[in-house]
């Protein structure tokens, strides 16, 4: 669901700052309002919408996979953790080659390959079929986070960044929730497999709709011939740089936190509303992830606010919300469990959204690269700690699962408050800096 701002120096995506030598119009961004911008932020909301649809709309039809298949709640999960997985891989080898390629021909390959793959899902004829058409289709979708980001970072002007990013999160957002609203509501009528076979159909009209929009990049001209030595000379300089640096590792292993204990309550709160006392329909379980609503706020509204803030402040606010949020989610009351959910729902976006944004600011150059591994491990957390889920939920049921993301959301606020205090000190000494 989602994804930090991106650009660089001559490493495995475009630069942050391009030279002049790199395009006629690199020293000027598109003021914000203008309607390129606008096309810009709305083709890259539909980029958002169509693969965040695609990779969560299984979510709610895990209970029907463990009847139709025969399968187990834990066996279920893989049909999710392993697109999660090999997303995390793809993001980060086209992270490696983004150079070297056109931004928007990569994200709109990604778009349509991952809609017709998700199409073909539909008429999987047995379990290790779908799990096999959903690994090619996490592949399919790497391009757009991959390449979304750096697109946005090279493309607006640093003042506008925070809403922007915020904006592409939001349709991230968005996405997942409709994603899950449209299988819930057309599987509880028509089955599971009508329910994929629509939202096929709707990542290829989004997909569309992206390149209709989407300018091409102004900022950024693909270097040629760099070839296997290069890249990987550019990943070594750029992978020391960054494992030196000990609070972008702290925002790499934050965001596997916070998306590992996301992805866990998605998997799993849908299995503990069809049982007692609750013994909802799949229908209404779908439309529980409304509250994906909220995430679409979310991401805007403390993109803004970490623009003016700070970003440390923020995180901390937004990681002490999704811990409260799932506290409130132990309760046997489905009024209070809801609301559970959409606070727990509200500070995960919002922590992704001002993490996200962090990570191309904090990085010493080599930006996509920092981006690329935050998005590695992002999507690992959400792959290993989904699935690690399932073993919680076997043994404890809906108090394991929480048990677990509790823990995970316990380190990732304690990352936070490191960072918060550390960017304190950086400011409080720039201050004396200039005072004396």
């Amino acid at each position: 669901m989602s994804t930090p701002p991106v650009s660089s120096s001559p490493e495995t995506a475009a630069p942050a700052v391009p030279s002049a030598a790199s395009s006629p119009d690199s020293s000027h961004y598109p003021a914000r309002g203008t309607p390129g911008l606008r096309r810009a932020q709305w083709a890259l909301f539909a980029a958002g919408f169509s693969t965040f649809s695609l990779l969560y709309c299984v979510q709610p039809l895990m209970p029907l996979f463990t009847g139709a298949f025969g399968v187990s709640p834990a066996q279920s999960s893989l049909v999710l953790s392993l697109c999660t997985g090999l997303l995390a891989v793809a993001i980060f080898f086209v992270g490696l080659f983004s150079q070297s390629l056109p931004r928007k021909r990569v994200m709109a390959l990604s778009l349509f390959a991952s809609a017709v793959l998700g199409t073909v899902a539909a008429f999987a004829p047995d379990w290790h079929s779908l799990l096999a058409l959903r690994a090619l289709q996490g592949v399919a979708m790497g391009g757009v986070p991959a390449v979304a980001m750096a697109y946005l970072a090279e493309e607006v002007e640093p003042e506008t960044l925070g809403f922007a990013m915020g904006l592409y999160i939001s349709g991230s957002a968005f996405g997942g929730l409709s994603g899950r609203v449209i299988t819930g509501l057309v599987a509880d009528h028509f089955g599971w497999r009508a329910a994929l076979g629509t939202l096929g159909v709707l990542g290829m009209a989004a997909a569309v709709l992206f390149v209709w929009l989407l300018p091409a990049s102004r900022r950024f001209v693909p270097q040629q011939g760099r070839g296997w030595a290069g890249v990987w000379g550019d990943v070594r300089a750029g992978a020391r740089a960054h494992l030196k640096n000990g609070p972008l590792c702290g925002l790499f292993a934050l965001g596997g936190l916070l998306m590992g204990a996301f992805v866990t309550v998605y998997n799993y709160v849908g299995f503990r509303l069809l049982l007692p006392p609750f013994s909802l329909s799949q229908t209404f379980i779908g439309f529980i992830f409304v509250v994906y609503l909220v995430g679409i706020f979310a991401s805007t509204y403390f993109g803004r606010l970490a623009d003016r803030h700070g970003r440390g402040a923020m995180l901390c606010a937004a990681t002490g919300l999704a811990l409260a949020g799932l506290l409130l989610t132990l309760s046997e009351s489905l009024p209070i469990l809801i609301a559970g959910i959409v606070v727990f729902t509200f500070g995960f976006f919002a922590a992704h959204a001002v993490a996200s944004g962090w990570v191309g600011q904090m990085a010493r150059g080599y930006k996509a690269l920092a981006a690329s591994l935050y998005l590695l491990v992002y999507y690992v957390g959400s792959s290993v700690l989904g699935a690690l889920g399932g073993q919680f939920w076997t043994a404890g049921a809906w108090r394991g699962v929480a048990e677990m993301t509790g823990g995970l959301l316990v380190l990732a606020l304690a990352i936070s408050a490191a960072l918060y205090w550390r960017t304190g000190r950086v400011a409080a000494a720039a201050a004396v800096g200039r005072a004396s």
